[in-house]
């Protein structure tokens, strides 16, 4: 018995070093995106994150072949990723313009509108639990927003938008992950993503300068990196013991906003973060109770096939 257990309690300590990096990586990409954003327009931005990222990801066709890419889905990519192509620069908008923890902290609310989106369109059975946690979910947003206060800037409904268009993108990973295997999902998310941004960048276009072209790639390469890291992670890990792992995002950007730029972190920003990420764990909590009770009570039905 002892094996067993001292493979599984390695595999959580690998789910969770990975889960550690990909929120090290995302944190790094948004520090560069600021950085690039003092001399370049949010398309480019958005455009040089995908290019670079398909560079990254291109090993993972050479390992695996042309021929990998075929696909009956490919509509619903296209799909998936017009919308998370709007949610993409909705999103660098924000994280150029905003201060970086009022811009990540708004962006955790993408489980919420994905828990609202799973029963609108998937027909998921979300209970009143979860529904508290949600509606708690948002009284966070509000505490960042603060609409009607001097300090609220239609800037930050920006933000929201890229969560909310998130939220859409999740749903559609979701359904896609049911037949396609996660690195094909990369690979044809980042082809179609390039020529996607490089549309609406080429009306604003100018050639990076200087370390600018640091700050581009090291955007495709962290972004690229992360999202690798986080699938791998939640293949072998529970979604409620990772979740919040992944918060420690925003310490990071707290701390490189004010050694890079000067950012204090507000305190409703924090209070907001709080119990945004509150009920985020206990969403995934939730859902992964949810599901091993699913999935214990399909192992029962199947042990009794008489009854």
């Amino acid at each position: 018995m002892g094996g067993p257990t001292r493979a599984a309690v390695s595999s959580h300590w690998h789910a969770a070093l990975l889960m550690l990096g990909s929120t090290v990586l995302f944190g790094l990409m948004a520090i560069t995106i600021r950085l690039a954003s003092a001399s370049l327009h949010t398309f480019e931005i958005a455009f040089f994150r995908n290019f670079f990222g398909l560079l990254a990801a291109l090993p993972l066709l050479l390992r695996h072949g042309p021929g990998f890419l075929r696909t009956e889905q490919f509509p619903r990519y296209l799909f998936r990723c017009l919308v998370g192509i709007c949610s993409m620069l909705a999103g660098f908008w924000a994280i150029g313009h905003l201060p970086l923890a009022q811009a990540v902290s708004l962006s955790y609310s993408t489980p919420l509108f994905v828990t609202i989106a799973a029963a609108a369109l998937l027909g998921e059975q979300v209970r009143a639990r979860r529904w508290i946690a949600v509606a708690l979910g948002f009284v966070g947003v509000l505490l960042i927003v603060r609409p009607g206060s001097a300090q609220f800037t239609a800037g930050t409904m920006v933000a929201v938008l890229a969560a909310l268009l998130s939220s859409i993108v999740a749903i559609q990973i979701k359904q896609l992950s049911a037949t396609e295997p996660a690195d094909r999902i990369v690979i044809w998310t980042t082809l179609l993503w390039v020529p996607m941004s490089l549309l609406p960048a080429l009306g604003v276009w100018k050639w990076p300068q200087g370390i600018v072209w640091v700050w581009v790639v090291c955007a495709g390469l962290f972004g690229t990196g992360g999202h690798m890291l986080w699938t791998r992670a939640l293949k072998l890990g529970e979604v409620s013991a990772l979740t919040p792992i992944s918060f420690m995002q925003l310490p990071i950007v707290a701390l490189f906003g004010w050694l890079l730029f000067d950012e204090s972190l507000d305190r409703w920003t924090l209070a907001g973060a709080a119990v945004i990420l509150g009920a985020n764990a206990y969403i995934a909590h939730r859902e992964a109770t949810l599901a091993r009770r699913a999935s214990s009570e399909a192992a029962s039905a199947a042990a009794k096939p008489g009854e």
